[in-house]
This record gives C-alpha cells, structure tokens and sequence, in this order.
C-alpha cells in the first residue's frame, strides 16, 4: 500500500529526474502524470497510484516547496472537476487512456454542452438531437452558457437519443469534438463586460459511437456524476482562512477605518463566520470524497457559495461607499478562466450574480437538498411518465 513516505520518494525522484528550473512546464506535467502523481487517488497507469485521496496533499506539498509548475487548474477546471471523474466512472479503457493525460496536462481544454435556451432549469427536458446513422450520431441543436467553449478541444454532451421515451430516459451522453466543422461558437456578454462564457450552436455534427459514455439512453445517470462533481467543483473550491470573497472585506474593514460603522461591523462579523463555517464544511465534504463519488451534499455547498459570495459582495459596495461603485474594467474580453473574486470591487459584485444559476440554479438545488439531504416530500411532477415527444413546449 502506498502511504506518505513512498508518495514524498517518488515525488523527490520525480524532481531529480526532470528539475523543473531546467525542465520544459508540459514536460514535467507529463512525467508527473507518467509518475503516477497527478491525482493519486486515480488507477495505475492513468495518473495515480490507486492511493488513498487525502495523501494527495504530501504530493502538492512537495512539489510547490520545489517550484514545480502546475496544470493552470483554473483555466482546465472543467475538465478536472467535471470531465474527468465521468470519464474514469463510465468510460471504456480505450476512452480513459486517450482523453485523461491530455486532459490533466492542460494541452486539451474541456467545455460542457449540457444547458439549453429551450430548457431553462429542468435539464432533463433538453432537445438537442442525437440521430444514429451506422457508427456515428449526428447532433443538432442549440446549448448556452458554455464556460470556455471559445478555447475548448473536447465537450461533454448530453443529447435526446429516442422522444418516444419520458424526458429523464431517452438521454445519452457523449464526447464532442468542438472542431467539428458543424459546431459554431458565439460570445455571450455578460455584465461584467467579459465574455467568458458562450452559446454553441451543432449542425449535424457527427459523433462516432465510440465516444459515447454509458449506455444509449442512460445519458441521465450518467451526467448526475459530472452534476455532482460539478457543483464540489464550484462550491467546494479548497481555500484558506479568509480566502474567497470575504478576504478583501475583511482586509478593507483593517486598512481603512475611515469606512466603520455599528452595523456593517455586525453584517460583517456575521458573515466572516458563516463564510469559516462553509470553508470548513467543504473541508469535510473533501473528506468524505476519499469514500466514493460526491452526493448531495455538493448541492448544499454550492448553495452556500452563491448567497454568501452575493450578501458579501454586497457588503463591500457599501462599506467603500462610492469607491465601491467603480469598475475600472469595463472592457469585452475572452478571459482563458473564471475569476470568482478577481479584479475590484465592483467586479465581484457584478460576477457575484451569475453564482446562483451557474453550476445548477439555487431553486433546483434547494428542491435536491429538500428531497436527497432532508428527505421532504418530492414536489408533484405531471411529466415524469410522459414521452419527450408529448410534452407541451
């Protein structure tokens, strides 16, 4: 069994073969990979050692203390947090051995195709196409809100594969090719001014059958694990005492005692420890992560950061008064990653409000905590029997 000593000797051995001041960064974030240090909690032979997931941190430790490069996780995210764990639950070895290392290393960026104009909130009732014709599926449709889909080589997908069946059923999932001379990407401006995420548009894109994950038809089942993963990666994020949005209205509350009053100091005392409380849930979430796959719970976290993220943001544009309402900044951008907390104030403020629609909207997660977590009554659902095809739209 791996433990603690080993993963630091074969981090050290890792370090003298390849020293990252001499060592070209995809170099050594391939010889890592190779190594079986990129996540050791992964399989053998596809960037981990079978290990248990918390000796993960003894890996880290050493290599920053050593100046080794990382793989930008913020600009791969989805592909870390989202891709990959759907890839290693449901995908074939062949599928494993081709999409994982490129994906870990950062040389392919991954997108995700799974909300629609036409769907709102209820994901299940997407209308994106899949039509098999001998080994390939050709996808038409439309999907929005597609973070980093201008610099993405791969996409997940989740697309109708049979109408005649109710909406939760006659769903597959696959893997789409984002140069695919039928996939069209268009820039979304959001009110921050950037353009971080988009809408992508598939005309009879085509997509061989081997690059389906799961079953024809379970595309549901299997898009819960990247849902799950998904809103851990969000809300979950590993941050250090007054990291996130709470660090730089704490630190302007210190510098700047100019701005204090009685009742922004028992607003923000408040949320300080709310926002410790939820950094120290996600501690524990992590943990619990070592056992098996993310449940719920990741839907609760997520909730969590999108109300403080917003009430905190809040706070600082009244604590600055009208230093708060500048946006110095204001430019249209194609930015490589998602900045939660970057930049000034009124930035934070702004990007605060897409916290609760993205990764799940808050009303859906609460329906998932109310139902999953606490056990309360599922709300009456008319359509859950009825084909796609016979629903009204």
């Amino acid at each position: 069994m791996t433990d603690a000593a080993a993963l630091r000797s074969r981090t050290r051995a890792l370090l003298a073969a390849h020293p990252p001041a001499t060592t070209e960064p995809l170099d050594f974030l391939k010889a890592r990979f190779d190594a079986g240090l990129a996540w050791v909690h992964y399989p053998t032979g596809l960037g981990g050692l079978d290990a248990p997931r918390s000796l993960q941190a003894v890996v880290d430790a050493e290599l920053a203390a050593a100046g080794a490069p990382d793989n930008d996780p913020r600009r791969i995210g989805i592909g870390l947090g989202m891709a990959a764990p759907t890839v290693l639950k449901y995908g074939t070895e062949e599928q494993k051995r081709r999409f994982l290392r490129p994906l870990w290393v950062g040389e392919e960026v991954w997108c995700q195709l799974f909300s629609e104009p036409g769907a709102g909130s209820d994901l299940a009732a997407l209308g994106t196409r899949a039509v098999r014709d001998e080994d390939d599926w050709v996808v038409d449709g439309q999907k929005v809100w597609t973070s980093s889909a201008h610099l993405a080589r791969w996409a997940i997908l989740i697309a109708r594969t049979d109408p005649g069946l109710p909406k939760h059923q006659g769903i597959s999932y696959f893997i789409c090719d984002m140069t695919d001379p039928g996939v069209e990407v268009r820039p979304l401006r959001q009110i921050t001014g950037e353009a971080e995420f988009n809408e992508v548009f598939l005309t009879g894109v085509r997509i061989p059958d081997a690059h389906r994950l799961g079953g024809v038809g379970e595309g549901w089942k299997v898009a819960q694990t990247t849902l799950m993963n998904e809103r851990v990666s969000i809300g979950g994020m590993r941050i250090p005492r007054e990291g996130g949005m709470i660090g730089p209205v704490a630190r302007a509350w210190r510098e700047r005692p100019e701005l204090r009053t009685h009742d922004l100091h028992q607003r923000l005392l408040t949320l300080w420890v709310e926002a410790e409380v939820a950094r120290l849930t996600g501690e524990r979430l992590r943990q619990q992560l070592v056992a098996g796959q993310p449940g719920p719970e990741g839907s609760g976290m997520k909730l969590a950061f999108a109300r403080l993220n917003q009430e905190i943001s809040g706070l600082e544009v009244e604590l600055l008064g009208q230093d708060g309402l500048l946006y110095s900044d204001w430019t249209m951008r194609r930015p490589e990653s998602v900045d939660f907390t970057g930049r000034d104030a009124g930035y934070r403020y702004l990007r605060s409000k897409g916290n609760s629609i993205e990764g799940g909207t808050s009303e859906v997660l609460l329906n998932i905590v109310a139902e999953r977590v606490l056990g309360l009554p599922a709300e009456p659902r008319n359509d859950k029997d009825v084909a796609w095809k016979d629903l009204a739209r």
